[in-house]
Order: structure tokens, then sequence, then C-alpha cells
């Protein structure tokens, strides 16, 4: 038997199924509906395709097969989703990855879910206290609900504007004008993020808000100069304080010290004053005591020591003569030099 076959054939005379070809396929589709055309008309060659044609008409079909195929399955990345509506009727949301619908039936709506999308506007706002503020606000958010996003409201992003507005408004309708313009803007920003994701979950919009943020807030054109002004006054009030709180910072320790110093000079010197009395106080009371004891001697010592406290605090002495004209000065501080001098040696 020769193995080394040309015709495409095994050993055994039957052909590789491997090398089976389209043409293969749409013969055996052709004999088959030869043989229903034939069964049906009673003969085996009138009424039925010839095989050009049998042929042709098996390509379209395929065709056809393959048209429809491409056009009912779609792919969707990572972050996407897509809702599904069969003959406008919520049927199913997808996913990641390859999905089926019914081309012509279904209609699909598909989103990125992931992505942070990002609103702002500008408006004139009435304040509490009844004054014009121009507020400019930006909004971000992304879909947190396909289904509600595609379904429950017809402009999701329309009704998203006029929320944030009318959350704006009742937020800012609240506040003074010192408030939208300067220390009251983060607050304002939350309390708009909330009462926003409230009227947004109210509509059942599918929206999520990420962040709220006043990026600017100015009074009207027509009185900015003035205001401008204004806020220049306020600075510079906000400057000086600030000057005057350093001053007392530094000022307020330095006369802290100082007082406490006083005070502690003054109770020593208390101290000193309480302890010289109560020593004056028993030298008095020994003093006493040798008194009572001799008068006399008593009194004279103390008349000259009266006398030596005076005399050692004076330079000079006048001393009047009995019974003449005369005064003897006494150069009572030559006489102590030459004295000390005179120890010293």
């Amino acid at each position: 038997m020769n193995w080394d076959n040309q015709n495409n054939q095994d050993p055994w005379g039957r052909k590789n199924q491997d090398e089976v070809s389209f043409d293969d396929l749409i013969k055996k589709f052709s004999v088959m509906f030869g043989k229903q055309g034939s069964s049906s008309n009673g003969s085996s060659g009138g009424g039925g395709f010839n095989f050009p044609t049998k042929r042709a008409f098996l390509y379209g079909f395929f065709g056809l097969i393959v048209l429809y195929a491409s056009m009912s399955i779609y792919q969707l990345d990572s972050p996407e989703r897509a809702v599904v509506l069969r003959f406008g009727e919520y049927h199913a949301e997808t996913g990641e990855g390859l999905n089926f619908m019914l081309a012509g039936i279904d209609e699909r709506y598909v989103e990125n879910v992931a992505l942070t999308r990002r609103y702002s506007q500008t408006a004139n706002m009435l304040t509490k206290d009844e004054n014009l503020v121009d507020v400019t606000i930006s909004v971000q958010y992304r879909i947190k609900n396909l289904k509600d996003f595609v379904l429950n409201v017809r402009d999701p992003e329309s009704s998203l504007r006029e929320a944030t507005e009318s959350s704006l408004r009742h937020v800012v309708g609240d506040n003074t004008l010192e408030e939208t313009l300067t220390t009251g803007r983060e607050k304002i920003a939350q309390d708009v993020n909330a009462r926003l994701q409230s009227y947004l979950d109210l509509y059942a919009t599918g929206l999520v808000v990420q962040q709220v943020n006043i990026e600017k807030t100015d009074p009207p054109s027509a009185v900015k100069a003035s205001f401008d002004d204004v806020v220049a006054a306020r600075e510079d009030k906000e400057k000086l304080q600030n000057e005057a709180d350093r001053y007392g910072l530094s000022i307020v320790p330095e006369a802290r010290g100082q007082a406490f110093a006083r005070i502690q000079a003054a109770e020593a010197y208390r101290e000193e004053v309480v302890a010289n009395a109560e020593g004056e106080a028993v030298r008095f009371d020994k003093l006493l005591a040798e008194y009572q004891k001799a008068p006399k001697v008593t009194r004279d010592r103390l008349y000259l020591d009266a006398l030596q406290g005076l005399y050692s605090n004076s330079t000079k002495v006048l001393m009047d003569v009995e019974g003449g004209n005369n005064l003897m000065y006494l150069p009572l501080d030559k006489i102590l030099e030459q004295n000390k001098s005179e120890e010293e040696e």
C-alpha cells in the first residue's frame, strides 16, 4: 500500500478530516437541502436549487449569522458598566468582559462608573444680611448606580446643576456676607455637599458627590472697590492686633518678673526689719535689767555711747570755751587718718 498519498487521504482511502474545507461543508449542506427538496417534490432534480445557487445561499446565511453575532456581542473595559433594555424595559446590568445582547431588540447604555466628573458654575446669591455676592462653586461627582442614572431621570446632569444651585442658595442664605467671603467658605462647602447629596438621593439620579469646593466669592462689581477697602482695613486691624499680642507676650513676662523680684525684695526687707526690731527689743530688755541694777552707771554709759556714735559720724567738731569768746576746732578727720596711718605702720 502506498503511504505517500498525494490526494490528502489516509492509507485506507478516507479523506483527512482535519483538512475539510468550508466548501466541503457547503456541499454537505447542499446534499441535505437537495434530498429534502427531492423528497418534498417527488423527484431528485426538479424544484430544487442547483449547487451554485445553494452555495451562494449558504454563504449568505452564514454571513448573516456572523454579522448578527458581531452586532450582538460587545466588550466592556474594567471601569465600564452597561444597562441593557429589552423592549424598552430594564433587562440586565453587565460588567467587564464580553457580553451578549439581542441586536435589534435590546438597547445598551454604557458608562464609565469609575470616572470622576466635574461641574462648576457661578451664581449671584443673597446672604442672610441681605447682601449680594457672586459665588463660584465646583462639584466633583461620579456614577454610583448606573440603573438609576439611565432609567430614573431624563437628564441626571441637568438635575445635578439645578440641585447644586438650589443647595447653594439655601446655604448662602443662612450665612452673612462676611462669613461667605472670608471665614465661612469651608463650612458652606460642607453644608452644600450634604444638602446636594440629599437632593440627588431623593431624585434617585444614581450620582454620588465626592467633593464640593467654593472656588471664589466676590462682592458685586458695583461695590467691589469699597469692599476691597473694607478688606484692607480688616487686614490692617488684624495686623495691628497681632503686633499688640506679640508686644503683650513680650512685656507681660518681663513685668511679672520685675513684680516677682520686688515682692521678694519686700519680703526680705520685712524679714530684716522684723529681725532688727526683735533684736532691739531683746537688747532693750537686757539694758533695762542692767539699768535697774545700776541706774547712774547705765545712764552715763548710754550718754557716752551716744556721743561716740555722734562724733564717729562727724569729721568736724566745734567746742565752746566756758568764759571766753574763742571756739576750739577739732579736725577729727585728720586726727583719725593720722591714727590710722600710725596703726598701719
